[in-house]
């Protein structure tokens, strides 16, 4: 798919994407100051949002990173393999999960028990997008880039397939629905 192809829509641009970053980063580092909080990305569709959130912060602090999987294609497998853990202890620490994307809720929810059977001393979390109408976690999400539809997209460090995270912005593919 080249950035002519018809059977993509954008959804977000990616001068929008900056500034809201922007914005998170500035609203993080307010919250944070003095509190040398740890990040971690959730690999590999975070990478590309952190990347940009983390050269927004003017605060002290740390990354790390943990990979889950728990899609194929377009469809949730129903289940979460851990793939890689963090290497950080998190014991008495600030915390903050950083998502690509918030769907079902499924993966976040497994990411903030197991970063929680760690004592942290609080567990933020920022999603670059959130699809509230399908979102099913019974916890607030601190910090939200958008807030979609639930339409299935990529772009900006989200895939199909491994494929179309180099784009920077947020496409829908296709006519068809998520």
């Amino acid at each position: 798919m080249n950035d002519l192809d018809p059977n993509k829509t954008l959804l977000i641009s990616p001068e929008r994407i900056q500034k809201r970053v922007g914005e998170m980063g500035k609203e993080i580092s307010e919250i944070f100051l003095g509190k040398d909080p740890i990040f971690i990305g959730v690999l590999n569709g975070s990478f590309i949002f952190l990347a940009d959130l983390l050269r927004t912060i003017s605060i002290d602090c740390e990354m790390d990173f943990i990979k889950v999987r728990s899609y194929v294609g377009k469809e949730s497998s129903g289940t979460i393999q851990l793939i890689k853990d963090i290497s950080a202890n998190v014991t008495n620490r600030h915390v903050i999960l950083v998502e690509d994307i918030i769907d079902s809720g499924n993966t976040i929810q497994f990411l903030r028990e197991r970063v929680n059977s760690a004592n942290p001393k609080s567990i933020s979390v920022a999603t670059f997008l959130l699809k509230p109408e399908i979102a099913k976690i019974n916890f607030q999400v601190d910090f939200i880039g958008f807030e979609i539809p639930p339409e299935f997209v990529v772009g900006y460090g989200l895939d199909f397939n491994q494929k179309y995270r180099h784009l920077n912005g947020i496409y829908r593919l296709g006519n068809e629905p998520a």
